[in-house]
């Protein structure tokens, strides 16, 4: 059997982005946990995002937020509407007052192409992410 990029032995497919960042994990977290931030990566929720509570956004993205530690790093389940299986996600923020690095990987991916999907996304995220959160102070629009 051939191995195939992102298949694991007992989730799936994966996929996983890293990415440093010249800002305080604080600002990181603070961004990705604000409305804008919420928008950028998971889309406009219609509920809270709570633990052990299910989510929902306007395009159409379900699932329940399984861990959250605040300034650390959420696990959710994933489901877009379009798709039949549900995937997890972990977003975790790592850094210090200097540097941050931001850290996204999602498993139980259905196939190949599902992982090439989410790929594209998170990548087109992490680009999202940082032009905003590189924003001077004065501009950055966390609410």
């Amino acid at each position: 059997m051939e191995n195939q990029v992102g298949k694991t032995k007992d989730v799936g497919f994966q996929f996983g982005i890293r990415k440093t960042f010249s800002v305080s994990s604080e600002k990181v977290w603070g961004f990705l946990f604000s409305k804008n931030g919420l928008k950028i990566w998971l889309g406009k929720l219609k509920n809270e995002l709570e633990i052990k509570k299910e989510y929902e956004t306007e395009n159409g993205i379900t699932g329940l937020v399984r861990v959250f530690k605040a300034n650390s790093h959420i696990r959710l389940n994933w489901k877009p509407k379009n798709w039949v299986n549900m995937s997890t996600v972990q977003i975790r923020v790592i850094g210090n007052q200097e540097k941050t690095t931001i850290a996204i990987h999602q498993e139980k991916l259905l196939n190949a192409e599902q992982r090439a999907e989410m790929k594209e996304y998170w990548n087109e995220i992490m680009k999202k992410v940082g032009t905003e959160i590189k924003k001077p102070a004065g501009n950055t629009v966390y609410n």
